[in-house]
């Protein structure tokens, strides 16, 4: 059996398979292009999250050293103002004695007794 086209069917063939061979090595360099493209702008993101990160770490960082510097001052102020409250309840009680001292040492007194006899109560157990 002879063919009678004289392998241009074959010829025809080959030069498809060429063509075809040569758009999937395009495509391929197109992906592999794609792909380095993808590469290199996911590494100029995750460079620009760094330095952004970084950035809010310090920020964070230089807040949390000022708050704690404040802690200071306000701890003191905390402290002025008990002692103020404190200074101004002993001027109260220094007046008050002045001014009715008999039952201010009864009050004394009564309190002294308490005292002694819950602690005795205690010591007793």
């Amino acid at each position: 059996m002879t063919p009678d086209n004289n392998g241009r069917a074959t010829d025809a063939m080959k030069q498809d398979l060429s063509e075809a061979g040569a758009h999937f090595k395009g495509a391929a360099a197109a992906a592999g292009d794609a792909l380095k493209a993808a590469g290199s702008a996911a590494g100029d993101e995750m460079r620009l999250g760094k330095a952004q990160m970084k950035a809010e770490l310090a920020d964070g960082t230089l807040s949390s050293l000022s708050a704690a510097e404040n802690l200071g001052a306000a701890g003191r102020e905390q402290v002025d103002a008990l002692m103020d409250k404190g200074r101004d309840l002993i001027d109260s009680a220094a007046e008050l004695i002045r001014e009715r001292p008999l039952a201010s040492f009864g009050i004394a007194f009564a309190a002294g007794w308490l005292i002694a006899k819950i602690g005795s109560a205690r010591s007793d157990k």
